[in-house]
């Protein structure tokens, strides 16, 4: 990675005096070389832009929020890069709530929503250009010749369908705006800052609910990027499964880059962090090291999805054994699963509460745990009134999928798991059974198996529809398809 320098103060026009790296190469910038870098530049303006495919849906959704929230100005920033190490940043993925109004994806952007007498008028905050008379475009280190072009405030205005203004204006409008206020936190500390003495913590958190309560129900550019996501995250396993020689040979690492390769180059990014777990780490929920042995006769774990370019993941698991042949115990406890998801499946549909598929999973695992004498003598009714099948069902059947794996989730409870499915939802089904290594309750030889299968399902008019069905879920059919991909 190459240095750059710093001017003191970017935003003014006239060149400041230039602030030095420490230990850079250079000393500094002649007068010579500051006026050759001012000009001599092609005019990069880009016209005849089209409106991004999901504008009409971004404005059926500010819309809605307009009429939630009349006379208040509402602001909802896109965040901020955040420092990994020293002077690296993490990459940088927009606020779910500033994506989902905006279909924009920048940096240091802001939503403001200003009231109207008849709703709201929305104005899209952004980073213009690079200033090259300044120099801030070859001498900050977000610069565009550092970081690469980004679109003009015209550009912006065209592609997102919003009037767009300098986001460096932005912090002391807000300091004199008047009237209620309502900001998404966590995203921008400069916007908080200036918002300080006009918002409230409760008053904020309603609109933070009532955005992630409006993402529920899925809009057909929604579910279009779902089924999207689903379709790339299949041929990412399938990936994976050619390569398990490889794996063996090496590590979970080898998975988790293969899947990545097929994410970046299909998609976005991952949309969370993949879950690689081979041999006993696939009893644990979340193990995410993926820097441990795949081992031939084991059962890999692998819970992975890709996220779109326009943000929005897939979530799937499959639970494969490593050689293509499940061990006869590996099946029982595989197809036990599988019969629990069935039922989970079958359990949603429109007007169905939203436990209902939970409760239909659940009970399956627990007559299975039962029949197995994992529970003494105890009745499939009392264990669930106890919770005990819990020690190796461990969590919850499902969750609501969209632009975050863990979507909606500061929608109030009785919206939500209180809550009755309708068509647009979209969730996940996905039961376990984890038997942990040192697990004195159950039989030696399941210690250390963990199986979940897990598919992203689509409420429908008539019932469900499951998006990830591209990916075989049955035992012998799970085989087949291994044998098939390896050749």
């Amino acid at each position: 990675m190459s240095e750059e320098l710093t001017p003191e103060n970017p935003e003014t026009e006239e060149t400041e005096p230039v602030k030095q790296r420490k230990n850079g190469l250079y000393p500094g910038v002649s007068d010579e070389l500051a006026a050759s870098m001012k000009s001599g530049w092609a005019d990069t303006e880009l016209h005849g832009l089209e409106p991004i495919a999901q504008a009409g849906h971004t404005a059926d959704r500010r819309a809605a929020l307009s009429a939630r929230f009349p006379g208040e100005r509402l602001v909802i920033p896109a965040g901020r890069l955040k420092t990994r190490s020293n002077d690296t940043e993490y990459a940088f993925r927009a606020s779910t709530e500033y994506a989902y109004l905006t279909g924009d994806q920048t940096q240091d952007g802001v939503l403001v929503l200003e009231p109207k007498d008849d709703g709201h008028e929305a104005t899209v905050y952004l980073l213009p250009r690079s200033d090259r008379e300044n120099g801030e475009f070859w001498l900050d280190g977000q610069g565009e010749l550092w970081v690469g072009r980004r679109h003009s405030l015209t550009e912006a205005e065209k592609l997102l369908g919003i009037p767009a203004k300098d986001v460096r204006e932005l912090p002391a409008a807000l300091t004199e705006a008047t009237g209620p206020v309502r900001n998404v936190r966590g995203h921008d500390a400069g916007i908080e800052a200036a918002l300080a003495d006009k918002v409230t913590a409760e008053r904020d958190e309603e609109l933070r609910v009532f955005l992630s309560e409006a993402r529920l129900v899925k809009d057909a550019f929604e579910i279009a990027e779902l089924e999207k996501a689903c379709d790339i995250t299949a041929r990412g396993f399938e990936d994976v499964v050619k390569v398990l020689d490889k794996a063996e040979a090496t590590s979970e690492r080898y998975i988790e880059g293969t899947f990545f390769l097929r994410a970046r180059v299909e998609g976005n990014d991952i949309g969370y962090g993949s879950i690689c777990a081979a041999g006993p780490h696939a009893t644990t929920l979340h193990w995410v090291r993926n820097d441990g042995a795949v081992r031939s006769g084991d059962l890999l774990l692998l819970d992975a999805g890709v996220e779109t370019n326009d943000l929005y993941t897939a979530d799937v698991t499959r639970t494969l054994p490593i050689n293509g042949t499940f061990t006869p115990l590996q099946r029982k406890i595989y197809d036990a699963v599988y019969e629990a998801q069935e039922a989970g499946i079958a359990a949603v549909k429109p007007g169905a509460d939203y436990r209902a598929f939970h409760d239909a999973a659940q009970r399956v695992l627990t007559e299975k745990l039962v029949e197995w004498g994992l529970l003494g003598d105890l009745s499939v009714d009392k264990v669930l009134e106890l919770g005990l099948q819990r020690r190796w069902t461990l969590h919850g059947t499902g969750h609501m999928l969209g632009m975050d794996v863990h979507d909606c989730a500061a929608a109030r409870t009785e919206a939500y798991v209180d809550g009755t499915l309708e068509p647009g939802v979209c969730l996940t089904v996905e039961p376990g059974l984890y038997f942990q290594a040192d697990d004195l309750t159950v039989p030696e030889e399941y210690r250390g198996i963990g199986v979940r299968i897990e598919d992203d399902i689509l409420v429908t008019e008539d019932g469900n529809r499951n998006l990830s069905d591209k990916l075989p879920r049955q035992a012998d059919e799970v085989e087949a398809w291994m044998a098939r991909l390896k050749g």
